[in-house]
């Protein structure tokens, strides 16, 4: 009987030809969409050697976009650390009214695309925008300076640490900041001392992929750069132009640089949730 009853719980993929088919079908489609694509950025960038290779990254208009792409992650990811935390806590550890709105509200930018946001920004700061005439009477430029750069990629990066953070903060509750301040201690004490302790992982992940994301954003900030070649040209504007220049090796060179934070952030994401499962709260969480 007990035979019977079991031989009709077969789960998903549990039959032999099923299971093979669909590990070959997913194999195959990762490496025609992502191995083979990544494969030829490193193959043609290194296909006439280590110095050419170098000669082309030492283009002063290369170093030049990598140099702002470098400064504008700078800027992009404290400042999207330090939001995703205050919006982390304002939405898990307060109630007010409002509060599923402002949280749909931060994750906007995953829902429009980035050249929208582009031209919403040049409609704002741009020359015949809201703001525009105002600027260029006290000789304020943003659009098609670093400003216009730094505003269209914290737009775009603005989720990264909030969405990482709040399933976390809201899984573990109030419970142990409730205590920090019954026994005296201050918001920010319990902030630091509490809080970040318990969600540093997640963090650090969010500004992982927040850092990626600035340095590979492409559509808001060709809107508002204006890409001119050694002034506010980033390392994917910068590609593209040497692409449509026909300098197909200073091109592939500058992309293993991109290819190279997006192969980065895959291992810190391994290591992240590696540490994650052997970290002391899931050790007790396991032995409970």
């Amino acid at each position: 009987m007990a035979q019977r009853i079991n031989r009709y719980r077969v789960r998903v993929g549990d039959a032999p030809l099923f299971r093979v088919g669909l590990t070959g079908l997913v194999l195959a489609v990762t490496a025609l969409v992502l191995i083979a694509p990544l494969s030829i950025i490193f193959v043609e960038a290194f296909r006439r050697g280590l110095p050419a290779y170098l000669d082309a990254l030492a283009r002063p208009d290369t170093l030049h976009a990598l140099g702002l792409t470098l400064l504008v992650a700078l800027v992009c990811v404290p400042v999207n650390i330090g939001f995703g935390i205050a919006a982390a806590w304002t939405v898990t550890k307060f109630t007010f009214p409002g509060r599923s709105l402002l949280l749909a509200l931060v994750e906007l930018p995953f829902s429009i695309s980035p050249i929208i946001a582009g031209v919403a920004y040049l409609f704002v700061y741009g020359g015949q925008g809201l703001l525009g005439p105002w600027l260029a009477e006290h000789d304020i430029k943003i659009m098609f300076a670093v400003p216009a750069i730094i505003l269209a990629s914290l737009f775009v990066t603005a989720p990264f640490v909030v969405r990482e953070l709040v399933p976390l903060m809201m899984a573990q509750g109030r419970d142990e900041e409730e205590a920090a301040v019954t026994l005296g201690a201050s918001g920010f004490q319990t902030l630091r001392l509490v809080t970040l302790p318990n969600v540093k992982l997640a963090l650090l992940y969010g500004a992982a992929l927040c850092n990626a994301r600035v340095m590979g954003e492409f559509g808001a900030v060709s809107v508002v750069s204006g890409n001119i070649r050694g002034q506010t040209s980033t390392m994917p504007l910068q590609i593209e132009l040497l692409y449509q220049d026909s300098q197909v090796l200073a091109a592939f060179a500058a992309a293993t640089v991109l290819a190279a934070v997006a192969l980065f952030t895959l291992v810190a994401k391994f290591l992240i949730e590696r540490a994650e499962a052997h970290s002391p709260t899931e050790s007790r969480d396991a032995a409970g």
